[in-house]
């Protein structure tokens, strides 16, 4: 195997996250951070090419590490509270992350080595609070190769035009469907064409698109109706969904609209593939990133799936094989009763109330944490 080294990585061996960038265009990002952050350079050495982060890895990270505990302590000390703390913490990480994966947003144009921090779940449905949230985040991460993450929620569509029409790069997340992915795409459009600017080149996007999500509850729809033909499309729906998406994808970012701003420098908004892990263990543990191989395209992994991917993962493009079964399935799960964007709806709803609740419990412990420290300092 030859030895590849990019950016801050250690010389590493070729890994299959190599291959899947160099012969197939699709970027892999580890879908997780904590501290040390310069854990990321092993995976950096291996192929991983960005980070994701949002409300539930922080909550993981901050409550069961004690490496946040120093800066919190001044943090508190200094007088801020436990909100204003909890930002300080996860910015220093975004900013140490961009810092790593910088070489690689600068190899690459600004094509890639992007690190995406997630506005306040709390504003999932305030149009202008996200929009003056992602321009705060923006400033003062201050980094160039910064994700702001924006939540798909219907509130939030016309949030995105504004902050890409400010020049702000966008990760776009929590998309469960077709519908809704179209109305991102448009807010994308729309915000470049609204920005005014000569040079769109460093105004770039990513639409996450959930994955294993879509099977674990479309899935529980099937197994209800029970018959065999119900059963017999357990574990397809989400993958035939994103192949679709893919398709759309292929529409909307080509014609005389879209080519008039690519004589601006214009980037597509790249698919990205989340909620990659593996819920059901009946099902192979790669079933979410192998099927959904294709050129600009990110495919973002937490451990389990990166791992998996390694060791057994297999490239070839396969974004745009058997679309026609996608369609097939597709419909056949509507000739079922099963409503696409209903489901979307109900997952949107779990998704962004996820979130809300990680943020919720992690801002409350360190509420609590703040006050016994403020105790002890006082005593």
């Amino acid at each position: 195997m030859a030895s590849a080294k990019e950016g801050n990585g250690a010389p590493t061996k070729r890994t299959t996250l190599h291959d899947l960038y160099d012969l197939q265009g699709q970027s892999p990002w580890y879908d997780n951070l904590c501290r040390p952050v310069t854990d990321l350079l092993p995976l950096i050495g291996s192929g991983v090419r960005g980070v994701t982060s949002n409300p539930s890895i922080f909550q993981k990270a901050i409550s069961t590490s004690n490496a946040y505990d120093d800066q919190f302590k001044q943090l508190i000390l200094a007088g801020k509270d436990a909100e204003s703390a909890y930002w300080e913490l996860v910015i220093k990480d975004i900013q140490d992350a961009c810092k790593l994966f910088e070489p690689i947003y600068d190899q690459t144009d600004g094509a890639d080595g992007y690190v995406s921090v997630e506005v306040s779940p709390r504003l999932a449905n305030d149009t202008q609070g996200t929009v003056e949230a992602a321009k705060w985040l923006h400033k003062v991460v201050d980094r160039p190769n910064v994700y702001i993450k924006i939540p798909a929620t219907a509130e939030c569509v016309p949030s995105i035009k504004e902050v890409i029409a400010n020049g702000i790069s966008v990760n776009v997340t929590l998309i469960f469907s077709i519908a809704r992915y179209e109305a991102v795409i448009d807010a994308y459009i729309d915000g470049l064409e609204a920005s005014g600017l000569s040079d769109l080149s460093r105004v770039t996007s990513v639409a996450s698109f959930f994955v294993s999500r879509v099977d674990t509850l479309i899935d529980k729809m099937l197994e209800k109706i029970g018959t065999p033909e119900a059963l017999a499309l357990r574990g397809k729906a989400a993958v035939a969904q994103a192949k679709l998406a893919n398709q759309l994808y292929q529409k909307k970012f080509s014609g005389p609209r879209w080519e008039a701003l690519v004589k601006k420098g214009a980037k597509k908004q790249r698919l990205l593939w989340a909620s990659t892990s593996v819920k059901n263990p009946a099902y192979p543990d790669t079933l979410y990133v192998d099927p959904l191989i294709g050129p600009d395209t990110v495919s973002t992994m937490p451990d389990q799936a990166l791992l998996a991917f390694i060791d057994h993962g297999t490239v070839s493009r396969t974004i745009d094989a058997n679309v026609s079964d996608a369609e097939g399935v597709y419909s056949a799960l509507e000739k079922l009763g099963i409503d696409w964007d209903e489901v979307g709806k109900q997952l949107e709803l779990e998704g962004v109330d996820s979130f809300k609740k990680a943020f919720d419990s992690l801002l409350g412990s360190l509420e609590e944490k703040g006050n016994s420290l403020k105790k002890t300092v006082s005593l």
